[in-house]
C-alpha cells in the first residue's frame, strides 16, 4: 500500500514472473493471470497442468474433481506424487463447481496418501477463486511480502505480551519455569 497526494490508501498492484504448462494455454485460468499483468511464459516441459509461480517458488498443480473421480485413482495420483517430488512448495487445485460429500471423500483420500508430505489442496469452485488463491499465496510467499509478514507477527506477539493481563498477573506473582517443581503432585 502507498498513500496518495490526498492522504488516502492505495493499493499498489503485485505482478510477478508466472510459468504456466503449454497445455493450459488456451484455458480460461491462463488469460485471467496475463490479464492481471503478469509476465507470463509458457513451458513444454512443465508438468501438465501446472503453473509456477517462480519468484514465490510455488507450484500449482490444477485438477477437475470429476476427472479425477472418472480416471483410475492410481493414475491421478501418480500424477500428484510426480508433481509433489519435482516441486518442494506445491499445492494441488482441486475444482469443482460443488463441494459435496464425493468431492470430500476425493480430497480425504489424496490427503491419506500424501499424509506428511508438502502437498496443500486448495478446493475452488471457479476460474476466479483458483486465481485469487493462487496469487495471494503467491504474493505472501514472496520475499518482500515474506519479511514484512514476519516483522508484523513479531511485533504483535510482543505486544500481546506487553498487554496480555495473563502475562502481567504471572509476572506479578512471579511464576516461573524455576517455580514449578517436577516432583510436584500436579
Amino acid at each position: 500500500m502507498s498513500v496518495d497526494a490526498r492522504g488516502r490508501k492505495e493499493r499498489i498492484k503485485w505482478t510477478t514472473t508466472i510459468i504456466i504448462s503449454s497445455s493450459l494455454k488456451s484455458y480460461d485460468i491462463a488469460t485471467a493471470l496475463e490479464n492481471q499483468s503478469h509476465k507470463v511464459r509458457y513451458s513444454d516441459t512443465l508438468e501438465r497442468r501446472s503453473i509456477v509461480f517462480s519468484l514465490s517458488g510455488v507450484a500449482f498443480l490444477l485438477m477437475d474433481a470429476k476427472e479425477c473421480m472418472m480416471s483410475a485413482e492410481e493414475i491421478f495420483l501418480t500424477k500428484i506424487e510426480k508433481f509433489i517430488n519435482i516441486h518442494q512448495n506445491s499445492f494441488l487445485v482441486l475444482f469443482a463447481p460443488l463441494h459435496g460429500p464425493e468431492e470430500w471423500t476425493l480430497m480425504f483420500r489424496i490427503h491419506q496418501r500424501f499424509l506428511g508430505s508438502n502437498l496443500r489442496i486448495l478446493p475452488v469452485h471457479n476460474t476466479v477463486n483458483a486465481v485469487d488463491l493462487m496469487c495471494t499465496i503467491a504474493k505472501t510467499t514472496s520475499k518482500p511480502n515474506i519479511d514484512s509478514i514476519c516483522y508484523r507477527m513479531i511485533t504483535t506477539k510482543a505486544y500481546i505480551i506487553e498487554q496480555s493481563p495473563v502475562w502481567r498477573t504471572l509476572q506479578k506473582i512471579k511464576l516461573s519455569t524455576d517455580s514449578i517443581s517436577p516432583n510436584s503432585d500436579y
